[in-house]
């Protein structure tokens, strides 16, 4: 267990440095990369939503299917 957290930990901190140093060298000024973030963000949101409401849709076909009386 140790090594898994000490892995998460590990990927945690490169991810917070990477994106720092990618936020200081960036060649826009963080206005325009705080808005271009803040869309790509919304994006994934909006794409994360719409993989849950189908995926929700087809689990709840596929239980009613599973729901109905079985003939034989």
């Amino acid at each position: 267990m140790r090594q898994v957290f000490g892995f998460m930990m590990g990927i945690m901190v490169g991810v917070l440095v990477g994106s720092t140093v990618a936020l200081l060298l960036a060649p826009e000024s963080g206005e325009t990369i705080r808005k271009e973030l803040r869309a790509r963000g919304d994006a994934l949101v909006a794409d994360v939503r719409h993989a849950a409401e189908t995926r929700r849709i087809e689990l709840t076909d596929r239980l009613e299917t599973l729901r109905e009386p079985r003939t034989t």
